[in-house]
């Protein structure tokens, strides 16, 4: 096998991997997102708490990036201080060094029992959550495919004369090593993938247990890194997230690395060269979280001085309008820009929506007049959509252009609704709740966040099925319709049996909390509207129902 062979099919390997890490972390999320949004969600209450819950979802979605995005949202929101999301963070880097312990035993016996079980839970499963649980199989089968790829792949470097060189320039040099670990772990955007390939190729015997090491600590630095990218554009409080936690982060892997290179540090005792490696990522981050947590307040103190506020979300300038006039004569370009229109629409709806349960928490007036401010560009965007389809000409269009131009205007009426709901509904609800200083039940208040982060996810699916017109992602905007209408059945049986119980807080709230599912409710089936053009084009839709054909297939 020639050197270009061994190339192409390593990289098929690295592929395979981040394909694999990726299908669990989709398959995670889709199947219990709003329960992972609420661990989140309640890691306010400490930062010890913080740590584990991030620990613990960074492991279920193997990704600790993940949980950065997620912990640097609900910053932006206001829903956590920037002191509990570098909190997260950290316990989140423990999580994600515990997957690659788990994947990097060797556990080959499983994988066709994995490969069995998943295809058969997402080819056959009945509901949602088994398909989900089915594609998390499969990817873990597939992660060990790929690190079986990459053994067989990588064998015939063993006997590659140029290989000693290359390792000895860089055993020598652990800065290099360092650098390149950190510019890997960037490219691929998955310091688990990043480590699990530097384990297998110390296992493999390609590159000894010193130089794994720098690269793996390298991977820690550019784990880091990319929050920082992720969250550039995002609010100041997202930023310090993520800059507070590469400060720790990265100086912790740039001290050990420091110290291994200049101390006499024992690395035999932790196993074989590629156990060292995995146990000192492990070693690593558990340091990390143990020294750091304590002061993340001062960090938080220090990111804001480095980072200042700015203007709020709310008061940014007007973004420029999509809507081109120079394509009203030409409907496919026309329709691509009133697309763009209602995505930039969409936008300013999510961050109407975004805060509103730490509204009811705060009743903030500024903020609930800033968001007030927000609705009022809400319905000058859907005016202005509206008149820009109206004028486009269908004449010399395809029929397709057409019946997509109506589409376009239903959904962005709906929108101007979802609107209205938020800012005339739920904020007002807030404000209620705050002038007359009514508490919920603990349950009552945790069915609320429940169906608003249900509600909050099911805006991002509505969106990717507006701009993809995907039959599999509209089938599941309408499987979570069916799930909310469920759950707000739920929740109003079981507030009533609150009501039954004589439980004062929930006889004071009761008002604002079914006025609330019911508002939440309201916002889910107007978004989930998107679907029904593409389900009713497929044969999907009957009677305004998915087909019974549709759910099992």
């Amino acid at each position: 096998m020639n050197f270009y062979s061994i190339l192409l099919h390593l990289a098929g390997a690295i592929m395979l991997l981040l394909w694999a890490v990726r299908m669990v972390r989709t398959g995670v999320e889709r199947s219990c997102e709003p329960a992972l949004r609420r661990a989140l969600r309640e890691g306010k209450n400490g930062w010890l708490r913080a740590a584990a819950i991030g620990a613990g979802v960074a492991a279920l979605l193997q990704s600790s990036t993940a949980v950065g995005v997620l912990a640097a949202g609900f910053a932006g929101a206001g829903v956590v201080t920037v002191a509990t999301g570098i909190a997260m963070l950290l316990g989140a880097d423990v999580g994600s060094a515990l997957v690659v312990q788990v994947l990097t035993v060797n556990v080959g016996w499983a994988v066709p029992v994995l490969l069995i079980a998943g295809g058969l839970l997402f080819l056959k499963g009945t509901s949602r959550p088994l398909r989900q649980a089915g594609r998390i199989l499969m990817g873990i089968a597939l992660i060990f495919v790929a690190l079986g790829m990459i053994n067989d792949a990588t064998v015939p470097l063993r006997d590659s004369p140029e290989l000693p060189a290359v390792v000895a320039y860089l055993r020598g040099d652990f800065l290099t090593a360092f650098l390149i670990g950190a510019a890997f772990t960037w490219l691929v955007h998955s310091s688990v993938a990043s480590v699990l390939l530097t384990v297998t190729l110390t296992a493999q015997g390609l590159i000894p247990a010193e130089l794994g090491v720098s690269i793996m600590l390298g991977a820690n630095l550019g784990g880091a890194l990319i929050p920082v990218g992720l969250t550039r554009s995002s609010t100041a409080a997202a930023r310090r997230i993520a800059l507070g936690h590469l400060l720790l982060r990265g100086s912790g892997a740039v001290v050990m690395a420091l110290a291994i290179r200049y101390l006499a540090i024992p690395l035999d005792l932790l196993g074989a060269p590629a156990r060292q490696v995995a146990s000192l990522h492990l070693l690593l981050n558990l340091a990390n979280l143990l020294v750091a947590l304590p002061f993340c307040g001062q960090v938080e103190r220090l990111m804001t001085r480095w980072i200042a506020a700015g203007a709020p979300p709310t008061e940014q300038p007007t973004a420029p309008s999509a809507l081109d006039p120079a394509a009203i004569q030409v409907p496919g370009l026309a329709l691509a820009s009133a697309t763009r229109e209602l995505l930039r629409m969409a936008g300013l709806l999510e961050v109407m929506l975004a805060p509103v349960m730490e509204l009811y928490e705060s009743g903030d007036r500024e903020k609930i007049r800033q968001l007030r401010q927000v609705e009022r560009e809400v319905d000058r965007v859907h005016s202005a959509i509206k008149l820009y389809l109206a004028r486009i000409s269908y004449r010399d269009a395809d029929v397709e252009d057409a019946r997509r131009g109506e589409e376009l205007a239903r959904f962005a009426i709906n929108l101007e609704y979802v609107g209205d709901a938020i800012a005339k509904n739920l904020f007002h609800l807030a404000e209620v709740r705050r002038d007359k200083r009514l508490t919920f039940s603990r349950e009552g208040w945790q069915e609320l966040c429940d169906l608003h982060q249900r509600v909050t996810a099911n805006m991002q699916l509505a969106l990717n099925v507006l701009v993809s017109k995907d039959r599999e992602s509209a089938r599941q905007l309408l499987e979570e319709k069916d799930q909310m209408r469920q759950a707000e059945r739920a929740s109003y049986a079981l507030h009533l049996r609150r009501l039954q119980t004589g439980a004062k807080e929930s006889i004071e709230s009761s008002d604002i909390h079914l006025e609330t599912v019911r508002a939440l409710k309201t916002i889910n089936s107007l978004l989930a509207s998107v679907a029904y053009p593409i389900l009713s084009e497929t044969g999907d839709l009957l009677d305004s129902r998915l087909s019974q054909i549709a759910r099992s297939a």
